[in-house]
């Protein structure tokens, strides 16, 4: 399988693991939704678990290409965090949204599997490090505690966006959170 029919593949199982779920992931419907031959996602993982595995490495790579802090201008000011969280939870339930509903889902479906899991673990390490400096060059106090709070209000809104309301304002909540961690 080519590098791009690969990727179309890979596409198609975060398409649909978005949309349907980690139960529906099969060699099958990933070569059905991305309009492949059959066969041709197995050629490339062999097994549900290789399958599993290319799909999480994918988010993952993904992931560190769209966010990539080095390609974004640094942020200095309690109001540019508020603007840089508020953009990319926005990312996240907006185009992104197949593929945060896809992590979210292999998050929980890979918990207790500590080698399929590790990828996205480690992604999650990174951006919790990368959230994590920006908390101190703003000057918050107690970056570590700040940083795990602001990525838990990030996480249940992204989730409350995905699963009940789409059209959320992230400002008010965001910005009530941040200030509150600026002044402490």
């Amino acid at each position: 399988m080519p590098a791009a029919t690969r990727q179309r593949g890979l596409e198609a199982a975060v398409e649909l693991l978005g949309a349907e779920g980690v139960r529906a992931l099969t060699h099958a419907r990933v070569d059905e939704r991305a309009g492949l031959p059959p066969g041709s996602t197995s050629n490339w993982f062999r097994t549900r678990r290789a399958l599993l595995a290319g799909v999480v490495d994918w988010i993952a790579e993904r992931e560190r290409a769209d966010f990539d802090p080095a390609a974004k201008p640094p942020i200095s000011g309690v109001e540019e965090l508020i603007g840089g969280l508020c953009a990319m939870a926005e990312l996240q339930t907006g185009p992104f949204a197949a593929r945060t509903r896809a992590r979210y889902a292999l998050f929980l479906e890979l918990a207790g599997d500590p080698v399929l899991g590790e990828p996205l673990r480690r992604q999650r390490r990174e951006f919790e490090r990368w959230t994590e400096r920006i908390v101190i060059a703003v000057g918050i106090a107690d970056p570590v505690s700040s940083t795990r709070a602001l990525m838990a209000l990030g996480d249940g809104l992204i989730l409350h966006r995905l699963t009940d309301d789409p059209e959320l304002d992230l400002r008010p909540a965001i910005g009530r959170a941040v200030r509150a961690l600026a002044k402490s």
